[in-house]
């Protein structure tokens, strides 16, 4: 009974679900049905909107469109406006205010570059009248850069030019004018130390233009530079500059002289143009040639301009005219006296050597350095090739000149200050023989060359010795003249590259001489002073005989030495005190060396055969000095006296 009731249930529960599916779906149906009709409606109503959507668009595409049409009307506006007003500056001028009408080019080329930059306004009456306009600008622009640059394009007097130099090289009141000193006096007196304080010296560069023009002219440039007027803006700067550098020059002092000029000069003329020149080279390099490469730098920095081209430009003329001197100066006649001021010639361009490199950087300016450098290369030939016309010179020297007296030779002093001034350029000569050898090799080319022209003056003082006619003068002259070498060089710096070698075999020539000079002047009377041909016999004795042997020796005889040794001895007297050892400390020495020879023998000669002349008739003709009458009369001898000059 159970099973039959849930049965039954379940089937009235299915047939109310069923009924239920089937209300849900006819639901459905209907709802689908609506919301078709709704779709329907909908595409209807949107078909109706668009017209209204298409129009609300068009007023707002047409108000954006309104709008920016507004906005560029407004700029072109504004355009005309600044283009008006940059007009009126421009027909105005540049003269009464510069900066505006450099602003007013500048709007000016904003504004074409506006118009030109919409096709519409390319080629139009606005643009052409502009461009017009801006051609004026660029042509006055043109002509005040060229007054400008005038105005302020002064040649500097000499006077502020030395105000900055370093002390050292100002000229002094007693100089005077424009003659300079500096160089004159570094090189007159030459000490290394010198030199390397030039070389550290602090110069003031000038100021050839104000500060505060520079940046209106640089404007200027950039102007002409954008306009595409290179070539006559750096016509315009050339001429302005390059005539006032050579007019500061010529203020100076710089003359333009040709290589037949210098030659036909007197050598004191000429020497102090050298001098000159030397001064002038570090004016121009360090302080006119630093300061145009300084202003040309500033004028065209950030220009397509060259810059270098320019400073070339405006310097080459100036820099032909200073070198030419030189080198007119190296190719002129060689001479000794030129070869002091061809090292200082030499030493003042390897000194601005550096500066000259930096100045004259550039492809532009390479001609210039090559010339400096071939100068420089050409004075170091010239005075190499001096030092060996000294040598032969030295050697070769015939002059008439012979000193009477045995001193030293106008020759030899000449030499020798000679050779000591060129230790005071020793640094110089090292740096100038480093042109023909290589550098390990400078400091003994020094020593060759000082050796070799030492060698020519003894080897010319050796013929010149064979001029007297007394053998005793030739080797005082000799003696006296090797001596004053050895003396002057070993107290100078020429010693150390001699070396002590030389100097102690100078000596000992020098030690030579003397004693071939007391061998050959004293050896005759010292002869009288011997018992040789006083005996009867013939033999000979010596002075220190005893008495018994004396015997066969007559009195005759015995006056007859002793005339003989007061002739001699008054010969030599009245010869050697006109003779000359300049060197008190070797005069002394040489009548040391006469006396302890010549004294001790007459003492003993007198004390042996004296008491047999004086036993008889004047004895005093035949005893006329004592030994201490021989000392003082030795004590004259080598003082230069002239005859007849009263003895001290």
């Amino acid at each position: 009974m159970a099973v039959p009731q849930t049965i039954d249930t379940l089937s009235r529960r299915a047939s109310l679900l069923k009924e239920s599916l089937e209300k849900s779906q006819s639901n459905t149906e209907s709802m689908v049905t609506i919301l078709g009709s709704f779709d329907h409606r909908l595409s209807a109503l949107e078909a109706a909107m668009r017209p209204i959507q298409v129009r609300t668009h068009a007023i707002r595409m047409a108000h954006e469109n309104i709008d920016k049409t507004l906005k560029v009307a407004e700029q072109i506006l504004t355009q005309f406006d600044i283009s008006r007003q940059a007009e009126a500056t421009i027909l105005r001028g540049p003269h009464e205010d510069l900066e505006s009408y450099l602003e007013a080019v500048d709007l000016l080329k904003n504004t074409v570059q506006f118009f030109t930059s919409n096709k519409c306004f390319k080629g139009c009456d606005v643009v052409n009248h502009i461009n017009n306009l801006l051609g004026r600008a660029t042509l006055k622009l043109e002509e005040e850069f060229k007054n400008l640059l005038a105005a302020y394009s002064k040649p500097i007097e000499p006077d502020r030019l030395f105000d900055c130099l370093p002390k050292s090289l100002q000229p002094t009141p007693e100089s005077g004018g424009n003659q300079v000193d500096g160089g004159k006096n570094a090189s007159a007196n030459h000490p290394e130390s010198q030199g390397k304080s030039l070389e550290t010296a602090v110069y003031k560069t000038p100021t050839l233009i104000p500060p505060r023009v520079l940046p209106l002219l640089h404007d200027l440039v950039t102007q002409l530079v954008q306009a595409g007027h290179l070539l006559q803006c750096a016509k315009i700067y050339r001429e302005a500059r390059a005539s006032t550098l050579e007019s500061s020059l010529r203020k100076l002092g710089v003359e333009k002289l040709s290589k037949d000029d210098v030659q036909k000069m007197q050598w004191e003329a000429l020497e102090t143009k050298i001098q000159n020149w030397i001064h002038f080279m570090r004016i121009a390099v360090k302080l006119l040639f630093a300061g145009e490469r300084k202003i040309c730098d500033q004028i065209f920095d950030g220009t397509t301009l060259n810059k270098d081209q320019c400073f070339a430009d405006v310097t080459s003329n100036s820099v032909a005219v200073l070198l030419s001197f030189g080198d007119a100066v190296a190719k002129s006649k060689r001479s000794p006296e030129k070869l002091f001021v061809l090292l200082d010639m030499y030493e003042v361009l390897h000194e601005l050597h550096t500066e000259i490199e930096t100045i004259f950087e550039g492809k532009a300016c390479s001609e210039m350095r090559e010339a400096a450098i071939s100068l420089s290369k050409r004075l170091a030939e010239t005075a190499e090739e001096t030092f060996v016309d000294f040598e032969e010179a030295v050697e070769k020297d015939a002059t008439k000149t012979t000193v009477l007296d045995g001193t030293v030779h106008p020759l030899t002093s000449y030499v020798i200050n000679y050779v000591k001034f060129l230790f005071d350029y020793q640094s110089t000569l090292k740096q100038l023989f480093q042109e023909f050898v290589t550098e390990d090799q400078t400091e003994s080319q020094l020593a060759v060359v000082t050796m070799r022209i030492m060698q020519a003056l003894q080897s010319n003082l050796d013929s010149k010795s064979k001029q007297y006619k007394d053998p005793a003068l030739t080797y005082l002259f000799l003696m006296n003249n090797i001596h004053y070498m050895v003396r002057s060089l070993s107290r100078s710096e020429a010693k150390d590259v001699l070396g002590d070698d030389w100097v102690q075999r100078h000596r000992r020539i020098v030690q030579q001489n003397a004693n071939q000079y007391k061998r050959v002047a004293w050896a005759k009377i010292l002869q009288t002073l011997t018992v040789q041909g006083l005996t009867s016999s013939g033999s000979s004795s010596a002075l220190g005989s005893d008495a018994n042997k004396d015997i066969g020796i007559s009195r005759a005889q015995l006056k007859e030495r002793f005339k003989s040794f007061n002739v001699q001895f008054e010969e030599l007297h009245q010869r050697q005190s006109q003779w000359t050892v300049p060197d008190q400390e070797l005069r002394e020495y040489l009548r040391l060396a006469i006396a302890e020879v010549l004294l001790p023998a007459y003492r003993s000669f007198i004390k042996r055969f004296g008491p047999m002349v004086e036993n008889g008739k004047n004895p005093m003709k035949y005893i006329r000095y004592s030994p201490e009458d021989l000392e003082r009369m030795l004590s004259e001898f080598f003082e230069g006296k002239t005859l007849g000059e009263p003895k001290r």
